[in-house]
């Protein structure tokens, strides 16, 4: 997706705000809760210097103390109401933001389940963990510390300076003139926060990216003895998100002392001023004095509160803006197929095939060729011929170019894609495995594949045995990648995943490149069990594992160049195949 960059950027974004607004509605009733807290926590703040400046000039200025008792229980009475609604507000805010981040990290999850493989081919996974995990934490942050803090901060502000005004006007236009100095620091303060704050969560990704990387590379780090190299890497973008961070913080240093500074000097003049107004021309009491000392820092230290909750904003803004780019990111593959496959016989047909990863870089340049129903086709050549690319097209990873791929004569693009892929298993040859038991990465935690039938299923292809001698046999955990076992005993839980799941179409990629020979042993008698009687497509370097195949697909740099049996392409003089096998073998029978 190309992202287009206004001449200059808001300093807020009101659209994308309005955006995340939406995402409000199913929580009205709380939200309008809170704003009804908010106000309540305004008033009773705005009210408790009033009642105040009444008991001072009405009691204890003229010494009355009739009447004066209810002023001290009004007061207590407020400050009760302003602390339940306080508590209020803390907990409520906080339950919405981390019910709309939950909802918006729902949606975004759903999201990336639905993108083409490509999407991830060009995707950092320590981006995605960032956006999905850590930007997430700042949207809710809008909300439980951001939007809420300041909506209150602001109405508690207007609330005093009415009330500053209804009390003494003279002395509300001393408080109202330092104010523009603060309004004009703050935004200034505002505007480089956002900078500084962007700055700081592209350096965060960078980081995530970084770190995510390493750690599962780390075998390959310390192999080739990479530790050092890796670790200047690491310093430099450590480096450069701490002086994200610095910004911040230098920003910080600057701006509160200011604040601290305005309020400081408000309250000098207003004690000058009202105390010289007090005693010679009397129209200001002492009450009016102390109530407005009281409500100048109600009235600056929300504006720097402000300030600080703005940088939350803008985080949660920024964190905000970088989700939506993926929500927006229009990578699927097109399911608007209305076929649902039914259980398939397993012809295949690929029609004049054209595909490329890259634009006008094709990788399969035409090809066409058929499988019936319950044949055996292995595809042979050398490494980036395009063989396992027919299996992407085949599941729909990618959509093709050009031509026309069937099962059972239905064109994969009028099938929805879910009743396609449930006809189709793959046994890829870098198996995946989750940080989960064995049993649920066998079914995938499918709902209709019982514990009994997973049994049943290792029985048949041969690898119970192997199951059963691990440590809480199918309840063993395999930790994070399948860590704790051998790279044939992670192929022979592939083997297993797929046979359960009773395909009519089955694809083998490289099943049996980097396994031992006994594991292979397993691997092949695995094959011949869960290939009996179902369309079979194997890719394989080891010619001696297809020689059985009812065909043999040979390609060379994304085209078909020769198609038959192992017998009938040996006959071939000169033949690619034959090439390839005379390597295989007769050089091994010389050796």
């Amino acid at each position: 997706m190309t992202e287009t960059k206004p001449e200059k950027e808001k300093l807020f974004n009101v659209s994308l705000f309005k955006r995340l607004l939406g995402f409000l509605k199913p929580y009205k009733k709380v939200f309008f809760g809170v704003l009804i807290s908010v106000i309540l926590i305004a008033s009773a703040s705005a009210l408790r210097p009033y009642i105040l400046q009444q008991a001072i000039d009405n009691n204890i200025v003229t010494k009355e103390f009739e009447g004066f008792l209810p002023y001290i229980l009004l007061m207590g009475g407020l400050l009760l109401v302003a602390t339940v609604c306080q508590l209020i507000f803390i907990f409520y805010a906080g339950w919405l933001g981390q019910s709309i981040v939950k909802d918006v990290r729902v949606k975004l999850f759903e999201h990336m389940l639905n993108f083409k493989m490509k999407y991830f081919d060009n995707s950092s996974v320590g981006v995605l963990i960032t956006r999905s995990v850590t930007d997430m934490e700042r949207i809710a942050d809008i909300f439980g510390q951001g939007l809420f803090m300041i909506s209150r901060d602001l109405l508690t502000m207007f609330v005093v300076s009415m009330m500053m005004l209804f009390m003494n006007w003279k002395l509300s236009l001393i408080v109202f003139a330092m104010m523009p100095v603060i309004l004009y620091a703050t935004r200034l303060f505002q505007k480089y926060m956002k900078k500084a704050f962007e700055e700081v969560r592209t350096e965060i990704s960078n980081l995530n990216s970084f770190v995510q990387e390493r750690v599962t590379g780390m075998k390959i780090l310390q192999l080739f003895t990479r530790e050092e190299t890796e670790y200047k890497k690491f310093e430099a973008i450590n480096e450069r998100h701490k002086k994200g961070w610095l910004k911040t913080v230098w920003y910080n240093s600057i701006f509160f002392p200011i604040a601290e500074l305005s309020s400081s000097i408000t309250i000098g003049l207003i004690a000058w001023y009202g105390g010289l107004d007090t005693v010679l021309d009397k129209t200001s009491s002492l009450g009016d004095l102390t109530a407005f000392i009281m409500m100048i820092p109600m009235l600056f230290r929300p504006l720097r509160q402000i300030a600080d909750q703005f940088n939350t904003l803008q985080m949660g803004m920024v964190a905000a803006k970088r989700v939506f780019g993926i929500l927006d990111t229009e990578s699927r593959i097109d399911n608007s197929g209305t076929t649902d496959i039914p259980k398939l016989n397993g012809d295949i047909a690929f029609k004049d095939v054209h595909f490329s990863y890259v634009k006008d870089e094709e990788v399969l340049k035409g090809i066409s060729f058929n499988v019936n129903a319950g044949e055996t086709v292995a595809i042979v050549g050398a490494t980036g011929a395009g063989k396992s690319t027919i299996i992407n097209l085949l599941s729909r990873f990618y959509d093709i170019d050009k031509g026309t791929i069937c099962v059972d004569g239905i064109d994969i693009k009028d099938a929805t894609l879910e009743s396609l892929r449930q006809e189709i298993a793959v046994v890829l040859q870098d198996v995946f495995l989750f940080a989960d038991t064995i049993l649920s990465n066998i079914t995938l935690n499918h709902p209709e594949i019982t514990e009994t039938q997973v049994i049943d299923a290792a029985k048949e292809i041969g690898i119970h045995e192997f199951i059963s001698s691990l440590p809480g046999d199918y309840h063993y955990n395999v930790k994070e990648r399948g860590v704790m076992l051998s790279s044939g005993q992670r192929q022979l839980i592939s083997f297993l995943r797929a046979y359960v799941t009773n395909p009519s179409i089955l694809v083998l990629d490289e099943a049996t490149s980097s396994v031992d020979s006994y594991s292979e042993q397993l691997i092949q008698d695995a094959t011949d069990k869960i290939t009996q009687g179902r369309t079979s497509i194997v890719i394989a370097h080891r010619l001696a594992t297809i020689q059985k195949a009812d065909k043999i697909i040979v390609m060379d740099a994304g085209e078909i160049v020769e198609q038959g049996t192992h017998e009938e392409l040996l006959k071939k003089k000169d033949g690619y195949y034959k090439n390839l096998y005379e390597v295989q073998f007769l050089k091994k029978e010389v050796a």
